[in-house]
């Protein structure tokens, strides 16, 4: 069985896109018909994430943690004990590729970290910033992003690895860092897709909502730099 981790906290503006996008991708005719669980850990949600997600074939475990590395911790631990095989994690602001799952098992590693493409930048995040971040991703095979939002995983690394900790931020490179200790075989690729989302209102401080709002501030700064230089007047 393979298994699909998704923490959520307040996300009702975007599970259901998530939630759409990962049963897609859980159909997929060259999964062979392997069951797929997807599992939602709804962590200290009180809007209704819970309600809509309800209208989806998904498992649902909630907890009240306000921690997403618990939330993911608790999620990878409840697909182990039925029996996943392998585990692949998304965000609920993100939705994945049709073929995401079957792209993360074809490259036939002990773990995947894959790329994520921002589709809609919104009106928060100016040209400038937008070009800081385009300059530092790599959106190719052999980049060294981690993201949680396109992580995949072996049962047995994963264990090896001791799985995720309660950390309120980074839990993913944490993770990364131990199936590297451990001499777990990595792939860094750019074929399994993800699109996620560019809100600067992030979910857990110090994730990627942070670092685009890190862009902004520097980018701002640059241009007052500029406007301040007398050749700028």
């Amino acid at each position: 069985m393979i298994g699909v981790l998704i923490p959520a906290h307040n996300e009702q503006a975007l599970i259901a896109h998530c939630l759409h996008a990962v049963l897609s991708a859980s159909r997929h005719p060259q999964l062979k018909a392997e069951p797929v669980r997807v599992l939602v850990v709804l962590d200290s949600c009180d809007d209704l994430s819970a309600d809509i997600a309800a209208q989806y074939d998904v498992d649902v475990l909630a907890i009240n943690a306000r921690n997403v590395g618990a939330a993911r911790g608790a999620g990878a631990q409840w697909l182990l004990e039925r029996g996943a095989r392998w585990i692949s994690c998304t965000d609920a602001d993100s939705r994945v590729a049709e073929d995401w799952l079957v792209a993360q098992l074809a490259l036939g590693k002990d773990a995947v970290c894959g790329t994520v493409t921002v589709e809609d930048w919104g009106s928060a995040i100016d040209e400038a910033a937008r070009a800081r971040y385009q300059a530092a991703y790599e959106a190719r095979d052999g980049h060294r992003h981690i993201h949680g939002a396109n992580l995949g995983f072996s049962a047995n690394a994963y264990r090896r690895a001791g799985g995720f900790q309660p950390l309120a931020c980074h839990e993913d490179v944490h993770l990364v860092k131990q199936l590297e200790a451990c001499g777990a075989s990595i792939a860094w690729s750019h074929r399994p897709q993800v699109i996620t989302s560019a809100r600067l209102d992030c979910r857990a401080a110090g994730g990627f909502g942070d670092y685009l709002r890190s862009l902004l501030s520097v980018a701002e700064h640059d241009q007052h730099q500029a406007g301040s230089r007398p050749d700028a007047l």
